[in-house]
């Protein structure tokens, strides 16, 4: 198959491009480790580096072609070279799928294109973009609930968010469930005393801590009022937190609270091999209903102990292991969660989905739409 991938640059506080990070990375890579063509475009809502990059597979051979524009201070002039550039490449690339990603106007813009390109679009819903303030906000959502309705397939991260589309959307074509992955080259179980050398974090105390979007809506107050209760009762539990934070939150003080700013992402396993606990924090808001924490996968597969909101996915998940879990907005819940996983830790045996088993479903379903839409 020939595959146009249509998305932001910048996404989940990261750069595709820069950080080489994510799904929209990940999922395009492998699907050229299987053999198909595959091609990107980027729209960068920041000031950054234009033109094509070539991101290759390893020493496999596969690469991904991607191919980079800035929107700039005025939307019309960045929009309209954005259109002309997919216009000018998918004429040339004769792409069997668009598969357009990341946010409600690139899922707008790629279905409306995909019929002037006479192509079949497919959605790719990583998130519950209708509780976007963006999507909210412009106007955009009546169009959006439109385009997802439309679109020759939908994939969606979670279940939840799929029976949603297929309910409050009267979406009836193809949709199906493509999970995150894990990178276990990167995520898998390592010496925690030399994770902690490493990132220069003390070696004989209990830690625990997040790495990920330190935001209110995120609930991580709860985290850092469940530390201050721990740590009224043990001073050897330390706190150690790494990503961006608004500047209202406040971060606890002290010895034991260490700070490692944003991290690189070969950092990552690193911090959360480091830790005793990993939390995992999450409002029991309707963004929160549809999540699915990426970070939760990536802590499993490096079998740190987990201590997560029972919120969204994550909720079901752990129904088994309610030891893992806590109330949102709760400091004693999580408090009583953590100390359980310090105490007795629970290492949870779920089958954790790579970024390969994950591209191979999705090849699949690009497969069946094909072939549905030869059908009509």
């Amino acid at each position: 198959m020939r595959i146009l991938v249509l998305t932001k640059r910048q996404y989940m506080a990261k750069d595709l491009l820069d950080d080489r990070f994510g799904r929209f990375r990940e999922l395009p890579l492998e699907l050229a480790r299987l053999g198909h063509e595959v091609q990107g475009v980027c729209l960068s809502y920041r000031q950054r580096q234009e033109g094509a990059f070539l991101d290759k597979c390893g020493d496999v051979g596969a690469s991904v072609s991607w191919h980079s524009l800035n929107l700039g201070r005025l939307a019309a002039p960045g929009l309209a070279r954005y259109y002309g550039k997919i216009r000018r490449l998918a004429t040339g690339f004769n792409p069997d799928v668009i598969w357009v990603c990341s946010d409600s106007f690139q899922v707008v813009f790629g279905v409306w294109l995909s019929t002037l390109l006479r192509t079949k679009c497919i959605a790719d819903l990583y998130d519950h973009f209708e509780a976007f303030t963006a999507t909210r906000l412009l106007g955009i959502f009546p169009l959006f609930k439109r385009a997802v309705k439309s679109a020759a397939g939908v994939t969606c991260f979670s279940q939840r968010l799929a029976d949603r589309v297929t309910q409050n959307y009267l979406r009836q074509g193809p949709t199906t469930v493509i999970e995150n992955g894990v990178r276990t080259d990167l995520f898998h179980p390592r010496d925690r005393i030399e994770c902690r050398r490493s990132l220069g974090l003390p070696q004989n105390m209990k830690i625990i801590g997040t790495a990920g979007a330190l935001y209110r809506n995120r609930d991580v107050d709860t985290l850092f009022h469940g530390f201050e209760l721990l740590r009224s009762q043990d001073q050897k539990i330390h706190l150690a937190i790494a990503g961006p934070r608004e500047h209202s939150v406040r971060i606890p003080q002290g010895a034991n609270v260490h700070d490692l700013g944003i991290l690189s992402w070969d950092q990552v396993p690193l911090f959360l091999n480091a830790l005793d606990v990993a939390v995992s924090c999450y409002l029991d808001s309707e963004l929160g209903y549809y999540s699915f924490p990426q970070k939760a996968y990536e802590i499993m597969a490096c079998r740190t102990p987990l201590a997560a909101a029972a919120v969204g996915t994550m909720k079901d998940l752990l129904a088994q292991h309610p030891e893992c879990s806590f109330e949102p907005k709760n400091p004693e819940s999580l408090a009583r969660a953590v100390r359980s996983q310090l105490t007795q830790p629970t290492k949870l045996e779920l089958t954790i989905p790579t970024w390969a088993d994950s591209a191979k479903k999705l090849e699949r379903f690009f497969l069946q739409v094909l072939r549905e839409e030869a059908i009509r």
